[in-house]
């Protein structure tokens, strides 16, 4: 019973917490979009603009409801987000459900293959740089890591074109599978043909913090009292990261890799625009550009629950790491 009601209690706390983050997403978003300098008629007719008369600009703005008052539009789109509606996307003139369902799938598979190999890679060379502190491993790990966190990823993306698609001819220029194919017709090696580069940009990348994060964790471990204490005894370097070490690193390498779920999003935002991958993040800077309101505000409240969600399974993931933390007690 007891466990029961703190899995009750911490998933009233988080489900409380997702509406306030949701509706403060609500608000500010979409009066930060609707601010913008953009005229969304004029990105919605786009070269054709001179031959549109202003009746016809007018009837556009009365379909997407556009002639209507911000805090008119703000209360039919909550009303519409209520009901489980995220709208009609104006340049796909599809549901914005449907944009989102699509394009997140062409995405998921770059942006899980890019977090569970950063997330990895760094754990490792984190492990690797604390176990042997000023080295010259620690040193070269240390020079990587820095180096890659002051890099813009859309460098990153651009570097690997030229020299692995460009010089060498090793990948693909772009897209998620062969121009001029069938989805149906596009095998499994083409598509990871397709994927890999993308994948290793955001991964590179997202390794660095992962590194030196998990570095510093294990110099303080490997540190303590009861470190020392083990190693008068006898006690290996190895045997002290395998004993004690992992465990105490791992808790917060999973905190810091739940949240680097919304610095993916933002990278796979670069990363697609780059290497032409259409996924979501080309849709959002597709809806961003011709001022889509309906299917940016869409992205960025299923971003938002994306990475909440995301953040709650880190916590719960506690849990299996160290069996001590209780869901009423570490994990809030």
């Amino acid at each position: 019973m007891q466990i029961a009601s703190s899995i009750l209690r911490f998933t009233a706390r988080k489900l409380l917490r997702l509406l306030i983050l949701l509706g403060a997403v609500a608000v500010f978003s979409f009066v930060l979009i609707n601010l913008s300098p953009i005229d969304p008629v004029n990105a919605y007719i786009g070269a054709d603009m001179l031959l549109i008369s202003p009746e016809q600009r007018a009837l556009i703005a009365t379909r997407w409801g556009l002639d209507q008052p911000m805090t008119v539009r703000f209360a039919r789109w909550a009303e519409q987000i209520l009901q489980g509606n995220l709208g009609v996307s104006i340049i796909f003139n599809q549901p914005v459900a449907t944009v989102i369902a699509d394009r997140f799938s062409t995405s998921l598979a770059l942006m899980a293959t890019a977090w569970i190999l950063s997330g990895a890679i760094g754990f490792v060379l984190g492990i690797l740089a604390g176990m042997r502190e000023g080295s010259l491993i620690d040193r070269a790990i240390r020079l990587y890591a820095y180096t890659l966190a002051s890099s813009p990823t859309f460098w990153v993306a651009l570097l690997l074109l030229i020299i692995f698609s460009v010089s060498l001819k090793w990948a693909p220029f772009c897209c998620a599978s062969p121009p001029g194919l069938l989805p149906d017709q596009v095998t499994i090696t083409q598509r990871l043909q397709h994927l890999i580069l993308p994948a290793i940009t955001l991964s590179i990348v997202g390794v660095a913090n992962m590194a030196l994060h998990t570095r510093q964790k294990l110099i303080e471990v490997l540190q303590s009292e009861y470190a020392l204490f083990a190693r008068a005894q006898g006690e290996s370097i190895w045997g002290l990261v395998q004993n004690h070490g992992i465990r105490n690193v791992a808790l917060p390498a999973i905190t810091l890799q739940g949240a680097a779920l919304s610095e993916l999003f933002g990278g796979a935002v670069l990363a697609e625009q780059v290497f032409s991958y259409p996924g979501l993040g080309q849709a959002t800077v597709q809806a961003a550009i011709r001022s889509d309101v309906p299917l940016l505000l869409g992205i960025v409240f299923f971003s938002a629950i994306f990475v909440f969600v995301g953040n709650t399974l880190a916590d719960l993931a506690y849990q299996v790491i160290d069996p001590r933390i209780r869901i009423g007690g570490g994990a809030q």
